[in-house]
C-alpha cells in the first residue's frame, strides 16, 4: 500500500497536469492570419452544446484557438450586456448576431437594442419557419418581412441580412423560390449570407450563386460536406455526421473563396455542426489559412 505522503504527492502531481492542460487549453495564441477578402470569424452556434454550460471559458477557448471575430446565435442564458462583457474580457468582437424570425417579427426595436448592445453592426435572420413546407406564400411574406426589417436596420444604423439555409432551392417561376425571394427584396436593404454547406445540400452551386449575386452577398458560412452524401434540392438540414472540416468535403471551396472576393465580401465564418468542434475548427482554419487564391495572369 502506498504511504500517505505518496498517495499526496499522487494527487499534488495529477492536479498540476489537470491545471496545466487547462491552461494550454486557454493559453492566448496569436490571431489568425486570414488570407481571405476579410478576417476568419467563428459562428458560436457551433459551440452551443458548451456556451450555456460555461460562457467565459468557452469564449477562452475560442479566442485560444486564434479567433478575434465570431457571430452571435442567442445569449446563451445571459442578458445582452453580461453577454458583450463576456466578450470583451475574451478579447472577442461581434460584427454580427443572428435573430430569429418571430423575434424580428414581434419585436424588431428590442432585436436591434440586443444586437447593439453585443456590439453587432449586422442583423442576420438565419430561419425562415415553414410548417407546412416552404411555398411561395410564404417566401413573399417573408420578403415583405425583411425589406421592412432591412430599411428599420439602415434608419437604426444597423444592416439587415438573409442567411440561406437550402430549403429555398425548389422550383418556381422565377427559377427557384431563393430566386422568388431575391427578386422580392430590396437589394439596397436586405443583403444575404451564403452558408454554403446549406445551399450546396440544398442543390445549389454555392460559387455560382455568389457569382449571381454579386455584392448581395456581404458574409459567408464555411463549412463542407462529407463525401459521398446525397445532395437533393431542397434539404434544409444536415445531419452532424455529414458536417466536416472545410477544404475535406464535396465542395469545391476554392472556387466559392474566389467568387466571394469577386463580390466583395468582407466577413467570414466558420461554422461547426458536427458532434466534434472542437477539433474540427482548427482543421477548418488551418485549411483556410494555407488556401491561396489562383494567380489572374
Amino acid at each position: 500500500m502506498p504511504s500517505r505522503r505518496e498517495f499526496l504527492s499522487t494527487v499534488a502531481t495529477a492536479l498540476a497536469a489537470s491545471r496545466a492542460m487547462s491552461a494550454i487549453a486557454v493559453s492566448p495564441q496569436a490571431a489568425i492570419a486570414s488570407p481571405l477578402n476579410g478576417p476568419i470569424g467563428l459562428q458560436l452556434w457551433s459551440l452551443r452544446d458548451y456556451l450555456p454550460k460555461d460562457l467565459p471559458g468557452t469564449l477562452a477557448k475560442v479566442k485560444a484557438m486564434g479567433f478575434r471575430e465570431v457571430e452571435g446565435a442567442g445569449l446563451w442564458g445571459h442578458g445582452a450586456v453580461d453577454f458583450r462583457k463576456a466578450l470583451d474580457t475574451a478579447g472577442l468582437r461581434c460584427q454580427s448576431a443572428h435573430m430569429g424570425y418571430e423575434r424580428l417579427r414581434d419585436d424588431l426595436s428590442g432585436a436591434f437594442a440586443e444586437a447593439k448592445s453585443m456590439g453587432a453592426t449586422w442583423v442576420v435572420c438565419p430561419w425562415i419557419p415553414h410548417d407546412k413546407g416552404f411555398t411561395r406564400d410564404v417566401t413573399l411574406g417573408a420578403a415583405e418581412l425583411f425589406n421592412r426589417a432591412g430599411k428599420s436596420a439602415h434608419e437604426a444604423g444597423l444592416r439587415f441580412s438573409y442567411h440561406c439555409h437550402g430549403y429555398e432551392f425548389v422550383p418556381s417561376k422565377e427559377g427557384t423560390l431563393f430566386d422568388t425571394l431575391i427578386g422580392a427584396t430590396d437589394p439596397a436593404q436586405v443583403s444575404i449570407q451564403v452558408d454554403v454547406f446549406h445551399a450546396f445540400h440544398g442543390g445549389a452551386d454555392p460559387a455560382a450563386l455568389i457569382a449571381k449575386l454579386g455584392p448581395r452577398v456581404t458574409s459567408l458560412h464555411l463549412k463542407d460536406l462529407k463525401k459521398g452524401a446525397p445532395v437533393t434540392a431542397g434539404t434544409g438540414v444536415g445531419t452532424p455526421d455529414i458536417d466536416v472540416p472545410v477544404g475535406t468535403g464535396q465542395i469545391d471551396m476554392g472556387a466559392v473563396l474566389t467568387a466571394a472576393r469577386k463580390a466583395g465580401t468582407a466577413l467570414y465564418y466558420v461554422e461547426d455542426e458536427s458532434a466534434t468542434p472542437l477539433a474540427n475548427i482548427p482543421k477548418s482554419v488551418a485549411w483556410l489559412q494555407a488556401f491561396r487564391y489562383p494567380s489572374t495572369r
